[in-house]
């Protein structure tokens, strides 16, 4: 999905304010989680940064398909955290960055319950960049929220969605080149032009 490169290219490893750049990724169960785990797995082979990861449900991904190959790929990298509770002073002190992996497109707002309310709560309140895959976290799809996080960068994935409308942050990618044109002209989408061979570019 290049999300590595948009973060990358968002905070540039000689920039990160840490001396050790490491990057916590809190990843939900579903295609995001498994997004997310990609890419701290692509993060720490390419551009070399040390990466936390979270599972909200435990070293998880465990209902088959994508997710379970990328966290059998993680653990051979020795750096799967597990399920542990987040504590804001703790991500402030030992992370420069956050992406936030957790819900995704498909989630709704009003299904939102623990252990992700808890969860959302707790990266309000980090003083870290936030990194969101997609769809921030607590947001509707199409109408955004004032519920959930707001996050400094906003990577979407193929296509921005309707609620990336009301994303106020400093940075919005789209990471992917890979939508057919008859998908395109289909749902009449409007994709940035991709610089060279990119497959990540900057609105």
């Amino acid at each position: 999905m290049y999300t590595h490169t948009a973060v990358h290219s968002a905070f540039p490893l000689a920039a990160l304010p840490r001396k050790q750049p490491t990057v916590l990724v809190v990843c939900g169960p579903e295609k995001n989680g498994a997004i997310g785990l990609v890419c701290a797995r692509h993060l720490r082979v390419f551009v070399s940064i040390p990466t936390g990861v979270i599972g909200t449900h435990g070293p998880a991904h465990d209902a088959g398909g994508l997710g379970v190959d990328a966290v059998r790929q993680r653990w051979g990298m020795g750096r799967l955290m597990g399920s542990r509770p987040l504590q804001v002073q703790l991500i402030n002190d030992a992370y420069n960055v956050v992406i936030d992996a957790i819900l995704g497109a498909d989630a709704e707002p009003e299904q939102v319950k623990e252990p992700y309310t808890g969860i959302l709560a707790t990266l309000k309140q980090i003083r870290i960049p936030i990194v969101s895959l997609d769809v921030p976290s607590g947001w509707d799809v199409e109408a955004g929220s004032s519920e959930g996080i707001s996050p400094d960068v906003l990577v979407s994935l193929a296509a921005p969605k309707l609620c990336a409308a009301r994303f106020l942050g400093r940075l919005h990618f789209v990471a992917g080149r890979f939508l057919p044109y008859d998908v395109q002209k289909k749902f009449e989408l409007n994709l940035p032009e991709y610089p060279g061979t990119e497959c990540v570019v900057s609105l």
